[in-house]
């Protein structure tokens, strides 16, 4: 399949940059977040809030274990690289592309995570979930692209141009 998959923490840019990247590349934008509210009727925050850390990331899973689309940029939720069935079947679908941001860079996007919609364990900082999902997030991508200190044209630029390198690689 020929999809583009956007992992990284919340904050990093995978929806803004994932509906450029789609258009600059003829392809179709679907957010993963934006699916799950759509389907529960319910916020991030409310749903997290409801059906606790656990009950979250089971749904999450189940939505994008079960994605069907060709010729897409999706834009996961932060916490997906927790569900490795969801990892792997979206690894199938497409090249996955870890938007990487440094902690302070990132500190400085986020507010407060808890209206954000961030799974979050009781007494878990934002510095515990940066240093327990990066290497997952390394885990998974094929390709990763620093996003700290450039303009959302120059992200887009690199992940196009890591994209091509890529494709010309697989050739």
């Amino acid at each position: 399949m020929n999809n583009v998959i956007l992992i990284g923490m919340p904050g990093c840019g995978k929806s803004t940059l994932g509906v450029l990247l789609a258009k600059s590349l003829g392809m179709t934008f679907l957010d993963t977040d934006l699916v799950i509210q759509d389907r529960e009727h319910a916020l991030l925050s409310q749903l997290i809030r409801t059906h606790g850390s656990d009950g979250f990331l089971a749904l999450e899973e189940s939505i994008c274990a079960q994605l069907d689309v060709n010729n897409s940029v999706i834009a996961t939720g932060g916490s997906v690289v927790y569900e490795p069935n969801a990892m792997a079947h979206l690894s199938q679908l497409g090249t996955v592309v870890y938007l990487k941001l440094g902690y302070k860079a990132l500190a400085r996007r986020l507010g407060n995570l808890e209206k954000r919609g961030v799974v979050l364990r009781p007494g878990q900082t934002l510095r515990m979930l940066y240093d327990e999902r990066v290497p997952l997030y390394e885990q998974y991508a094929h390709i990763t692209v620093d996003c700290g200190g450039q303009d959302i044209e120059h992200t887009l630029r690199r992940v196009r141009r890591a994209l091509e390198k890529r494709d010309n690689l697989t050739k």
